[in-house]
């Protein structure tokens, strides 16, 4: 055993900022990152960025902001010098009254101590520009250059990590760190709408937007230019204060949605960051309306004063913290719900496009059912330049034929499209097709609904309120329903026996391996008992012990909802369907189903006219 005392050594200079870049210039992008955001705190209304070889063999960002002067150069490259905070009166630096992106003064030398760095700036009215190069942690004085074509800065980075070769180890494909630099540069375009940015590389330009005012508009015009034009139909406007916290942006149709976390955009004071409480909130008020691996497209920016949120987090700056999370985080969720719910039936455009876009003349057959009285009125048409038809209606029925093909429609002489078209947004019903899908008219186009989805919604969204008010009422079965189910399977349900009661579903044990349902929520109607209290079995199956049902409220009400729910290949007359149609109008959120998908698709008479060849 050494008993030897060890001796304590200062690292030279050079050693700690290697150190620092670890944490700072994690990879290209966030070198990209870093110099942006020192261009937007110079007050820049345009950044250009060039990269080549994926950043790591040059990166140049320019920008039109106040510059800097001789003196300033030097200072800029030291450790911890920054422009960005100021002692007060006392001397004393306050770190919880951050206005600016950067403010820790680590980012150029990092950057500088692990690459070939230099950077020229050039101050408003000046003759001439003042230039500095660093190599490595290797600098050189500052010295006079060549004019700019304006003022501002211009950092140029080459060969970067050459002084850590073993980084160099850890780097992705050139594409993925293309991605990723293209990621941050549009984060940063979604939170300056009023500064222009256009990224490219040698290859082409990837990337510009021009600047904009800096308002609503703007700013989901720079969405739209980053996200697509989709997002601007497809998306709701969010717009709430609480306290002193205010929320705003646009938020996307739960039908509007992705397979992942990727296009959730979160700004808080203008920074993007990723905060796992921020990105929680938005997953708890979609929870309601999206399948578990279905996630929304958001652009959400929460301004709050400075002192109430703590940006010295992590020397990326992309993580925060607030004073007061459960305040950020409920405003959150309840404006998104709020917004959600003022949709109404509302569902994504972009699921009525690809409908359009699967629609295609040829030798595509398409088969029709109208079941109105009459389960064999079947008739197919086949799209092959001509229209061709069988009908397996008697030659006797009373119903018109067009071109060999015979269906029935009611005549809905209650209704009146050009008159009620305000009162009835999703049209009047006019058809059923295979038994699962309503067809109505609108004033300018057709409307094909789900009926399952559309009804088990409906249902879902009854069950909450009836909960929320005086309680869900209860259907007695003649005979109680014997449901066999593994003993694992039995105990669960019975340990959830109370809160499921108060859902509506009561039932006892029955010996091994069994339990004997009494009463069924009315509004389900008839159902497979069996079917439900499996599935409901194995949803808290997954839930962690600690949370109760009513925590995990929506999932099981889903559940029940779903078995309750008109099945696809029932019958239903026309006052059935024109019933489920007003219903889902009046209804909040019936313009998707408890998983995310759409419960209808809008077809614009313009649109089946274009499949025509009419337009």
């Amino acid at each position: 055993m050494n008993n030897t005392p060890p001796i304590i050594r200062e690292m030279p200079t050079e050693t700690v900022n290697r150190i620092a870049a670890g944490e700072v210039v994690e990879r290209p992008a966030s070198v990209i990152k870093e110099l942006v955001e020192n261009s937007v705190d110079a007050g820049a209304s345009q950044i250009d960025i060039f990269y080549d070889g994926g950043g790591l063999g040059l990166i140049s960002v320019t920008d039109n902001g106040s510059g800097m002067s001789e003196n300033c150069l030097s200072v800029a490259i030291k450790r911890h010098a920054t422009s960005k905070l100021l002692p007060d009166s006392e001397g004393n630096w306050d770190l919880l009254n951050i206005n600016t992106m950067g403010f820790r003064g680590e980012a150029l030398p990092s950057i500088a101590s692990v690459s070939r760095l230099q950077i020229k700036s050039q101050l408003k009215n000046a003759k001439n520009s003042w230039k500095i190069t660093v190599e490595g942690g290797q600098q050189s004085s500052v010295a006079p250059a060549p004019r700019l074509i304006h003022h501002g800065t211009q950092v140029t980075v080459k060969d970067l990590f050459y002084a850590t070769p073993a980084r160099l180890k850890f780097m992705k494909s050139e594409r993925s760190e293309s991605l990723a630099i293209s990621d941050n540069v549009k984060r940063l375009a979604m939170a300056n709408p009023s500064i222009g940015f256009k990224l490219s590389n040698i290859k082409r330009t990837l990337f510009n937007v021009q600047k904009n005012q800096n308002d609503q508009k703007a700013r989901l015009s720079r969405l739209a230019s980053i996200l697509g034009e989709d997002f601007t139909s497809n998306s709701i406007l969010i717009d709430k204060i609480r306290d002193e916290i205010s929320l705003s942006g646009y938020a996307g149709l739960p039908t509007y949605s992705r397979g992942n976390t990727q296009h959730q955009f979160l700004f808080v004071n203008g920074r993007p960051v990723r905060d796992k409480i921020l990105h929680g909130a938005v997953r708890g008020a979609y929870q309601d309306f999206l399948a578990r691996d279905r996630h929304p497209i958001v652009a959400l920016y929460i301004d709050l004063p400075n002192d109430h949120v703590d940006v010295n987090v992590h020397p990326s700056k992309n993580e925060v913290r607030f004073r007061n999370p459960g305040l950020v985080r409920g405003l959150i969720v309840s404006a998104l719900r709020h917004s959600l719910a003022a949709a109404g039936h509302r569902a994504s455009t972009t699921t009525s496009h690809f409908a359009l876009g699967k629609m295609q003349t040829g030798e595509n057959q398409y088969t029709f059912q109208r079941n109105y009285n009459n389960p064999s009125n079947n008739a197919t048409i086949r799209f092959d330049g001509s229209i061709h038809a069988e009908s397996t209606l008697s030659q006797d029925t009373p119903y018109p034929t067009n071109y060999g093909f015979s269906a029935k429609f009611e005549n809905n002489k209650e209704y009146n499209i050009e008159q009620d078209n305000d009162l009835y947004p999703l049209g009047i019903a006019r058809a059923q097709l295979h038994e699962t899908y309503i067809i109505s008219q609108t004033q300018d186009g057709i409307i094909i609904v789900d009926q399952h989805a559309a009804h088990e919604r409906l249902v879902y969204e009854k069950m909450k309120a009836s909960l929320e008010g005086q309680g869900i009422e209860r259907q007695t079965l003649l005979i109680p329903e014997i449901v066999e189910l593994s003993d694992a399977d039995v105990q669960r349900l019975l340990d959830r026996k109370g809160e499921l009661k108060d859902m509506g579903l009561s039932f006892e044990g029955f010996g091994e391996g069994a339990v004997a349902v009494s009463e069924t929520p009315s509004l389900l109607g008839e159902m497979n008992i069996q079917k439900l209290m499996q599935d409901l079995a194995d949803d808290i199956s997954e839930y962690d012990e600690a949370l109760s049902l009513k925590e995990k409220f929506e999932h099981v009400c889903g559940t029940m909802a779903c078995h309750g729910s008109v099945r696809a290949g029932r019958i239903l007359n026309n006052d059935e369907m024109n019933s489920l149609l007003r219903q889902m109008e009046n209804t909040p959120h019936s313009g998707q189903c408890n998983h995310g998908r759409p419960t209808y698709v809008e077809l614009k008479l313009a649109d089946v006219e274009r499949l025509f060849g009419r337009r």
